[in-house]
């Protein structure tokens, strides 16, 4: 992408109505202003809420839009670049189910408050391989904690990824956490057990994964409250 249409997206970004900025409130030890009143102020309904973590160009986000007009969907991305696409589309499209928000995951806690959210998918996250990335893993036990926190009971939680360690590390740290795990899938694309929501959605990365003969990974859970 050139240095032109990067900056020419994220200028744009500051004219999407869908789309919330990073504002940094653990800088200033200021409360987030839609942190528990995503209905109330911004989708002005009481639909359920779905999160997409690291949600890039917002493809599931979108497919969840379309196929679930009655639940309220956000995508959570730091890239802005990536994440103009999805909040254009978006806007583009009328969908008022749907917002953005550009912020570092590891503060999701700031943004929204306990019990606000009810499904949660990470898709295709960075695997963060190296030991001192460990923390930064969103399937590390602390990032399970924060999700435990702001889910409600009967939740779900979904992860997708082509990383064979990232597959590995996410089932141990399941194994020693609070959680019921629904599904456990090794290549989504060759089970016939893999759900609709893991195969009908191909991501711009999943699909450069898929040309490099990876095996698609996916895992469905419930965090006990």
């Amino acid at each position: 992408m050139g240095k032109k249409n990067k900056k020419r997206k994220i200028e744009e970004n500051a004219t999407f109505q869908n789309l919330i900025q990073d504002s940094e409130p653990w800088k200033a030890n200021n409360s987030f202003h839609l942190k528990g009143q995503w209905n109330k102020i911004h989708f002005n309904n009481d639909f359920p809420i779905w999160l997409e973590l690291g949600c890039g160009k917002g493809e599931y986000t979108l497919y969840h839009a379309l196929k679930f007009p009655q639940i309220n969907h956000i995508g959570i991305d730091i890239k802005g670049a990536r994440i103009w696409r999805g909040a254009k589309t978006a806007t583009q499209q009328k969908m008022n189910h749907v917002a953005f928000l550009r912020s570092p995951i590891q503060h999701i806690e700031r943004y929204f408050s306990e019990n606000e959210v009810d499904q949660l998918w990470i898709i295709f996250p960075d695997p963060q391989p190296k030991f001192r990335q460990t923390k930064h893993r969103l399937t590390h036990k602390s990032f399970l904690e924060k999700y435990t926190e702001l889910l409600k009971t009967n939740n779900r939680v979904y992860l997708k990824t082509d990383s064979e360690f990232l597959f590995g590390y996410t089932l141990g740290q399941l194994e020693n956490f609070p959680c019921k795990i629904h599904q456990v899938i090794n290549d989504v694309h060759q089970s016939q057990q893999s759900p609709a929501c893991a195969r009908n959605v191909i991501t711009f990365y999943e699909q450069r994964f898929i040309n490099q003969n990876k095996p698609i990974k996916f895992i469905s859970f419930e965090l006990l409250k």
